[in-house]
């Protein structure tokens, strides 16, 4: 709805992205009836003007178009500049500006920052607007390029996809496409073809057989398959790709994620062919074996050969589910390796995990990202092959959420003579980057795996640990049967009932129940993003219950409120937040249309352009909750999610759950996550590399 220059209102219809409330428009188009809403403006093109009257610059300015400029400040300056205010803003230096009451000289400054800032943007949204293209788009391009992002997208509008996070080929192809790039351009094949390795290496795929690759192509992005192969071809020329093997069946890699995936096989297999020796300082004899740790926890038979196994390989791999005691046996190595006056880092790939690892053993234990010294100015890790870690012994746990780029750059930077330690759960989901790490590892033969399986008596005593593993075994869970009630299936055939049924529970049942704050202490977990039982409807559903109030910023469809619990969804390195680091709104403010989000204490700001790389996280996907620990899960489980519904997914669901979990939902949908042993393949030639380069060279003594 718009007000004309008489006042009078009219409906325009058409293509009015990046408008802002108050803004005036000069609309080019024509008249149109509709049959239940009558005339209507259908708009072909449009063009901001300034505006004239003094309500039309303060609407203008309190748009929330300029960010610093709310709708305060915008009434003082008009009523200081009258009819002038825009032309002040626009020439000033920061002298006029400072007569207006509450403006000293940096606020001035950062006005007319914003002002020049958004001018920009204006440009360039007015070039983008032909295509469809909105404001926050507009945004991040003129971020990234400035003033010479015309230019940029002239010369090659497909780079925007590569170069800036959350822009990927679509929008690129859009821009390209509007400014009358061929649909059979070999440019836009190439830019197609690399699209469509970085989407599967987002499903976790490490390459693309190459008729998957063509498929991709054809089916998604409109590419002729033959036009795939020669942007194939062109790209392997230029050193974008790296293709293996010939035909159909041809592995075609990012050259960045094949250099990742052979690095990681080619130093393991180095530090395996290394002769263990004794860890013993000065090569003297090893300490007996304990029967318990340090803090009085009993070793079993596996544990303590385990142990030994530790002591005397290069590398291990401990592996097991919930209750089976890997936390025990690490305290138990830790307590062996300390006896030998030997250095220990501990480590995981997440802050929530690291943080778990640091409260179970007592010791410091960081992200790999920390570890490794992540520079966010150059994008690299400072720990590496040149200067490596100074330690004995380096422990990842949580490993299954290791993708293989990080895997590499772990591996790269282990000193001379150290010994490696994997600590995870292989059953639960792989890594939410690309490749499957852990099972990759076990999978090649060539590292010694210490397989865990007793339930120990205390933990066989919860039952989230018992129908943990009677989920892993194709069991359906059981109920409490007089032991601690901690585990709950809620039947509700009708998506619309469980919807109902979990919010009273997260609400109501649970805080009444257990204690537990509804928004610190308890994680909705859901398969899918879509639908009435996914993470879009579920947060949006969650927030207005638990967090109803306050100072907001929205962001399109999605909008934050101070105290609102948010998630990071993709790796952001100049911030050092990285994909699945949960933290807490702490600051709205809507003029400058920023947030701040607080991650374990550390303040992290962001702008209105940049958060789409967050979400409310009241309810998250099962995959991005890896390698975390709630005191309570409620999971929906409905047939609506059917193509998710495997058993390693519901698996590592209920294996979240520290003191409660609650499924909500069909039976039905139940049964088929418990019997539906589908493990999604991942396209890794990872477990191949490492047995190929481990295995002694023909004619050597093995």
């Amino acid at each position: 709805m718009v007000s004309q220059a008489d006042g009078r209102e009219a409906t325009v219809t058409g293509n009015l992205l990046g408008v802002q409330p108050g803004e005036s428009l000069r609309i080019t188009g024509r008249w149109t009836r509709h049959p239940r809403h009558g005339n209507r403006f259908q708009a072909e093109s449009f063009a901001s003007i300034a505006p004239e009257t003094l309500l039309g610059i303060e609407r203008y300015l309190s748009s929330g178009l300029v960010r610093g400029i709310g709708k305060e400040l915008a009434s003082r300056l008009v009523r200081r500049f009258g009819k002038e205010t825009l032309e002040v803003i626009d020439h000033d230096d920061g002298t006029r500006l400072r007569e207006v009451e509450g403006i000293g000289p940096e606020r001035a400054r950062r006005i007319l920052a914003a002002w020049k800032t958004q001018k920009g943007i204006r440009d360039v949204m007015v070039f983008l607007r032909s295509v469809g293209i909105g404001p926050a788009v507009a945004a991040k391009i003129y971020k990234r390029y400035g003033d010479s992002s015309r230019a940029e997208l002239k010369a090659d509008p497909y780079r925007i996809a590569a170069q800036i996070p959350g822009i990927g080929f679509r929008t690129a192809d859009a821009i390209a496409r509007g400014m009358g790039v061929a649909e059979d351009s070999p440019q836009r094949a190439r830019a197609g073809a690399l699209y469509a390795l970085s989407q599967a290496a987002e499903e976790g795929h490490v390459f693309l057989p190459l008729e998957e690759l063509e498929k991709a192509c054809s089916e998604g992005l409109e590419i002729r398959q033959t036009a795939c192969r020669a942007a194939v071809e062109d790209l392997a020329a230029k050193g974008f790709v790296t293709v293996e093997g010939e035909g159909p069946e041809a592995a075609v890699y990012e050259r960045q994620l094949f250099e990742a995936e052979d690095d990681a096989a080619r130093i393991l297999a180095d530090l395996l062919r290394a002769k263990a020796g004794s860890p013993a300082a000065g090569g003297g004899p090893l300490p007996t074996v304990p029967t318990a740790t340090k803090d009085g926890l009993p070793l079993s038979d596996l544990q303590k050969e385990a142990l030994r196994r530790a002591v005397g390989e290069k590398a291990l791999v401990i592996t097991g589910g919930p209750g089976t005691g890997k936390t025990t046996l690490l305290k138990g190595i830790l307590d062996v390796f300390d006896a030998l006056g030997l250095e220990v880092l501990l480590c995981a790939p997440t802050g929530r995990a690291a943080k778990r690892m640091e409260e179970s053993t007592g010791r410091p234990g960081r992200t790999i990202h920390r570890l490794l010294e992540f520079n966010p100015r150059t994008g690299a890790f400072q720990r590496c092959a040149q200067k490596p870690l100074a330690c004995d012994l380096l422990v990842a746990d949580e490993a299954s959420m290791i993708d293989t780029p990080l895997f590499r750059s772990l591996l790269a930077a282990m000193p001379a003579g150290a010994r490696l330690i994997l600590v995870g759960d292989a059953d639960q989901l792989p890594s939410v980057g690309p490749g499957c790490v852990l099972r990759d590892v076990i999978r090649s033969g060539a590292v010694p795996v210490a397989g865990l399986t007793e339930i120990f008596r205390q933990a066989a005593e919860s039952m989230i640990v018992v129908n943990s593993h009677r989920i892993h075994d194709g069991q359906m869970p059981a109920a409490a049967e007089g032991r601690r009630e901690d585990f709950f299936f809620i039947e509700r055939e009708d998506p619309e009932q469980a919807l109902a049924t979990l919010k009273e529970i997260v609400l109501h049942r649970i805080p009444r129940s257990f204690g537990l704050d509804p928004v610190k202490d308890v994680q909705v977990l859901t398969p899918m993003r879509k639908g009435l039982l996914g993470t879009i409807n579920l947060n949006a559903e969650l927030q207005a219950l638990l967090n109803p109030e306050g100072p907001s910023l929205s962001h399109g469809a999605v909008l934050f409120r101070r105290g609102d619990r948010v998630m990071q969804v993709r790796n952001d390195y100049d911030r050092e937040v990285f994909n699945g680091d949960v933290g807490t709104v702490s600051a709205v403010d809507p003029e400058e249309r920023r947030l701040s989000v607080s991650f374990d204490g550390r303040t992290v700001e962001y702008p209105w352009e940049d958060l789409d790389g967050i979400r409310p996280s009241y309810a998250c996907s099962i995959h991005k909750a890896q390698g975390s620990e709630f005191p309570a899960v409620v999971i929906p489980l409905h047939t609506q999610h059917y193509v998710l519904l495997t058993r390693n997914l519901l698996y590592t669901a209920v294996t979240r759950g520290r003191r409660l979990v609650a499924i909500v939902g069909s039976r039905k949908a139940l049964s088929l996550a418990v019997h539906d042993r589908t493990a999604r393949a991942r396209h890794t030639l990872l477990a191949e590399r490492i047995a190929s380069y481990a295995r002694p060279p023909q004619g050597a003594p093995s």
